[in-house]
C-alpha cells in the first residue's frame, strides 16, 4: 500500500517497486499496458467511423460467447472469439445494407447476445462462478498465457494496420468513395471487426465487459484534441492507452480497487486536463471554420484566407496530412 504521510524519493521508488514482488501483478502490468495500447490504436478507426458504440456492443456480445464456453467447457478464447467475430460480421452486414443505422444494428444484435449470456447465468451456477471476473475485470485471473496472447495479438494488429494502412484510412473516412475506387470495403470492415474482437477478447479479463468501451473511445478522443494528423493520432492514442493502463494498474494495486475502473478513471483525468487546455481553442477554430464556410456559401463576407503550404486540414470532415 502507499506509505502514509508525504512520499519522498525513496517512497516513490517503493510505490513503483513494491508491486513487482508479485508475479501476478507483473503479469497484470504487462497485460494492462498492451491492452491499453491495443485498444487505443483500434479506437482511432472506431471513433472516426462514428461507431464508438461498437466497443460496448462487441464486449457484451463476447460476454454471451464466454457464458456459452463456461456452460459447455469450451476454451474461452476459441469459443468467445468465434462468437464475437460472428456478431461483428453480422453487425457489419446489416449496416452495409443502409436500412439500419450502425448504432441500431449494434444495439439489436449485441444486446441479444448479452441477454443470452445472462440467461445462462441463471441456468448454470458454474457459469456464474466462471464469468464474474469477465464482467468486472480482475488481475487475479491473469496468467502467463494471457500475457503471451495479448502480446501476440498486439503485434499482429500493428502489422495488419501497417500493411493495410491506406485501405483502412480510405474506408474509415469515406467508404462509398473507397468502394467506387476499387477498395474491397466489405473485406476491410470484416478485417477491422476481427481486430476489434481480438482486442476486446484479450483485454476483457483485466478491463471487464462494462469498462472496455471506454478504453476504445477515450484515448483516441484525447489524441484527436491534440492533433489533426491521422498518423500522429494513431501513435498518440496508443501511447495514451498504454500509459493509462500502466498507471491505472499501479493505482489498482495500491488502492485495492478494480483495475478496469482505475484505468478508465486515469483516462478521464487525462481527457479533462487536455480538454481544459485545448478545448476553448478547438471550439474557436471550429466556429471560425463554420463562419467562413457559411460566408462562402451565401457569397457574403470576406473569403477565407488560403491555407499555407503544408498546413493540415481538420479531420472533420476530411483528413489532413497522413
Amino acid at each position: 500500500m502507499i506509505p502514509s504521510g508525504v512520499i519522498g524519493s525513496s517512497g516513490v521508488v517503493d510505490v513503483l517497486i513494491d508491486p513487482l514482488r508479485y508475479e501476478f501483478v507483473r503479469q497484470a502490468l504487462v497485460v494492462c499496458m498492451f491492452a491499453g495500447g491495443l485498444c487505443g490504436l483500434l479506437g482511432v478507426f472506431v471513433t472516426l467511423k462514428g461507431m464508438s458504440y461498437i466497443g460496448h456492443g462487441l464486449s457484451h456480445a463476447i460476454f454471451g460467447g464466454a457464458a456459452i464456453c463456461a456452460a459447455i467447457g469450451l476454451n474461452f478464447f476459441v469459443g468467445a472469439g468465434i462468437w464475437g467475430m460472428a456478431t461483428g460480421l453480422g453487425v457489419s452486414r446489416v449496416t452495409r445494407r443502409k436500412l439500419i443505422a450502425a448504432d441500431a444494428a449494434i444495439g439489436v444484435i449485441t444486446t441479444a447476445s448479452f441477454a443470452f449470456g445472462i440467461a445462462l447465468l441463471g441456468l448454470y451456477s458454474r457459469v456464474k462462478q466462471s464469468i464474474e471476473a469477465t464482467v468486472f475485470g480482475s488481475v487475479l485471473g491473469v496468467s502467463t498465457t494471457d500475457v503471451l496472447v495479448i502480446i501476440g495479438v498486439t503485434i499482429a494488429t500493428v502489422v495488419v494496420v501497417v500493411a493495410y494502412y491506406r485501405p483502412l484510412l480510405f474506408t474509415t473516412f469515406d467508404s462509398d468513395v473507397a468502394e467506387v475506387s476499387g477498395v474491397r470495403t466489405d473485406r476491410i470492415d470484416a478485417l477491422l471487426m476481427l481486430l476489434l474482437c481480438g482486442a476486446i477478447l484479450t483485454s476483457m479479463k483485466v478491463l471487464g465487459v462494462t469498462l472496455i468501451a471506454a478504453a476504445l473511445v477515450v484515448p483516441p478522443v484525447i489524441a484527436r484534441m491534440l492533433t489533426n494528423s491521422f498518423s500522429r493520432m494513431l501513435w498518440l492514442s496508443s501511447a495514451i492507452g498504454a500509459g493509462s493502463g500502466l498507471v491505472g494498474m499501479y493505482l489498482s494495486y495500491h488502492l485495492d480497487i478494480s483495475s478496469g475502473a482505475t484505468i478508465v478513471l486515469v483516462n478521464f483525468v487525462i481527457f479533462a486536463g487536455v480538454f481544459a487546455v485545448t478545448g476553448p481553442r478547438a471550439l474557436r477554430r471550429t466556429a471560425m471554420a463554420a463562419n467562413a464556410a457559411n460566408a462562402a456559401a451565401v457569397g457574403t463576407g470576406p473569403a477565407a484566407p488560403a491555407a499555407p503550404a503544408g498546413a493540415e486540414l481538420s479531420l472533420e470532415p476530411r483528413i489532413g496530412r497522413v
